[in-house]
């Protein structure tokens, strides 16, 4: 017999009645019925009931240790009574009645319980991780996230990509992000950078002449944290294509991530690959109020400020007069809601840090609100009709700057929805943002900057930016969108010199800067590049909506909290002056 176990705690069957077993695992509960006592005994597999009572040795031993101990027992595998079987569990026809239990280690007092999924404080949960990952839910969480990244490799592998590992220690460059910079101690003074992203590494791998390129890539950013983002690292499914236009790309990704999500769909349904919608980026702006557009909403807003135009609406129609926007958000069925809804929807727009939301009433057709009664029954109607309302739906509007009106019009297609029980249940749904702006106005420093990536190709190529109005220049970007949740950006990268230094020139770039700044693509580029192209979706991120965790450190094995804190390691920490030493290094104390 195998010095710790026969059997893994989720094994046993009715089958294995009368049979002697050893199991070995941690004491996961304790019930005490006097004479009898049961213990729950916990591996990585499942559960497995123990038995003893107050005439067997192992009572005493089994009695007087912590929950959390590890033990190993011997016992005779015995049948439950009818009465007394768990159908939740695997091995609930059975227990094991102990006859033997070797304590291999005994566990203190527990800082926080491990059964149960009750909440508990963040600190305390990130500081004992190792318990907190005992726990059902979490363990699961980490379980899916092994299993989703297996399947994303063999499907990646099955579309003929071929993984490699880039450096970690690498260059920095402006890519947007703070890098993690780790000093060199054989050239004093100087620095690698962790990778924000493999971005030039992978274009480099295509430059070499390798066609389909993949990774599970570790990244690095010194950013702050979001629930949907991750402080210091996070992982991404780095990928990049030969000779591939945007159509090749969205072809060769979308059945890996639709089969992945319909693997561990368990029981919700899938966008299925070739039915990603794709929206254009100033489309979504408009109908959504965002570029990460969540499609389970049936809500899409409208542009609704030239109905204002010269209108009783005083406000809207002055407004309008002075380059402002008004959108309008439809809240179907509100005929029967109270005033206080309304009411409701604009203080929870002032308490989001805006001037306010507008609102109209309707009820069998009859219309309701200072806005409604400014701006005459017959604008209303022809209003409503062109956003095809019916005779008991009400209206939102936010009304400023083009911007700032999207976004409160965005925010609030998501709110009422929420209040209207209206989102789609059981689903994940797809799309692509395209067409993203090459070049944007930055108001702060007046002057031309690059939109999103600036090493994208643009669209129209070089004769785009030698002809067109910058600011009107449309790029070969991308990013896949699943229920409201950015997962990765993308783009056809520009692979020409002559349209980088163009570009780059656009934006305020000289030659010798770009030449600098990016010496290594741009030097390999002269050597001859394939047109190439590729995404990287994050990888946290599937498994927080595969696993439907609001918070993505429920789905990362050791996470930091939200100030960059590895609570459970201690880190950041200070370190000896032999080592700072060593690196040329002096710590400068905050003044």
């Amino acid at each position: 017999m195998h010095a710790y176990r026969t059997h893994h705690c989720a094994a046993l069957r009715a089958s294995n009645v009368g049979e002697t077993v050893r199991l070995s695992g941690w004491v996961h509960r304790k019930r005490d019925h006097g004479h009898l006592l049961f213990v729950d005994l916990r591996d990585h597999f499942g559960i497995t009931q123990i038995v003893t009572d107050t005439d067997s040795a192992a009572f005493k031993t089994l009695d007087r240790i912590r929950v959390e101990s590890v033990v190993t027992i011997e016992g005779e595998v015995v049948a439950r009574s009818k009465e007394t079987v768990n159908p939740n569990l695997p091995t609930g026809e059975i227990e094991v009645r102990a006859a033997n239990v070797t304590v291999q280690s005994a566990a203190a007092e527990l800082p926080m319980p491990v059964f149960g999924e009750q909440e508990y404080p963040e600190e305390i949960r990130l500081k004992y991780r190792y318990l907190d990952l005992r726990r059902e839910q979490v363990h699961a969480n980490i379980m899916l996230r092994s299993a989703v990244i297996a399947s994303i490799r063999r499907r990646m592998i099955e579309q003929g990509f071929t993984e490699f590992q880039t450096p970690i220690l690498t260059a920095s460059s402006p890519e947007g992000a703070r890098d993690y910079l780790v000093p060199s101690r054989v050239h004093p003074g100087k620095f690698y950078a962790l990778p924000q992203a493999p971005q030039m590494f992978k274009q480099l791998i295509m430059v070499a002449g390798f066609d389909r390129y993949f990774q599970i890539a570790p990244c690095f950013r010194d950013e702050d944290a979001r629930a949907d983002r991750s402080p210091g690292e996070f992982y991404q499914l780095d990928f990049e294509m030969s000779f591939v236009t945007q159509d090749d790309v969205f072809n060769a990704i979308e059945p890996v991530l639709a089969g992945v999500f319909e693997e561990f769909a368990n029981g919700r349904t899938v966008t299925p690959p070739g039915e990603f919608v794709r929206i254009p980026y100033r489309g979504a702006l408009l109908k959504y109020g965002s570029d990460k557009p969540d499609l389970r909403n049936p809500l899409l807003i409208s542009d609704v400020g030239g109905h204002f135009k010269g209108s009783g609406f005083g406000l809207f129609a002055g407004l309008v007069e002075k380059g402002a926007v008004v959108r309008a958000v439809p809240a179907p069925k509100t005929a029967e809601k109270s005033r206080k809804f309304f009411d409701d929807m604009n203080e929870w727009a002032r308490s989001e840090g805006f001037a306010g939301l507008g609102y109209a009433t309707r009820k069998g057709g009859e219309w309701g609100g200072p806005i409604a009664k400014n701006h005459g029954e017959e604008g209303m109607n022809r209003l409503a009709d062109e956003m095809g309302l019916g005779p008991d739906d009400g209206i939102f509007f936010a009304a400023g700057k083009e911007e700032e009106a999207a976004k409160l019009a965005g925010l609030a297609r998501t709110r009422v929805a929420e209040q209207l029980d209206l989102i789609e249940k059981g689903s994940f749904r797809f799309c692509w943002i395209v067409d993203f702006p090459m070049f944007e106005y930055n108001e702060e420093q007046k002057k031309i900057d690059f939109s999103h990536n600036p090493f994208s190709m643009p669209q129209g190529e070089l004769e785009a930016l030698e002809t067109k109005d910058p600011l009107e220049i449309l790029a070969w970007q991308y990013d896949i969108v699943c229920n409201g949740v950015e997962l990765s950006s993308g783009a056809i990268r520009n692979h020409r010199p002559d349209i980088m230094y163009k570009a780059f020139e656009i934006a305020g770039y000289t030659k010798d800067e770009v030449d600098t700044n990016f010496a290594g693509m741009i030097n390999a580029f002269k050597f001859g590049a394939p047109p190439h192209g590729g995404s990287a979706p994050g990888i946290d991120r599937i498994v927080m909506l595969l696993a439907d965790e609001p918070n993505i450190r429920e789905v990362i094995l050791f996470p930091m909290n939200q100030k960059a804190e590895d609570l459970m390691m201690n880190a950041p920490a200070a370190v000896m002056p032999k080592q700072l030493k060593e690196l040329s290094i002096k710590v400068v104390a905050d003044s």
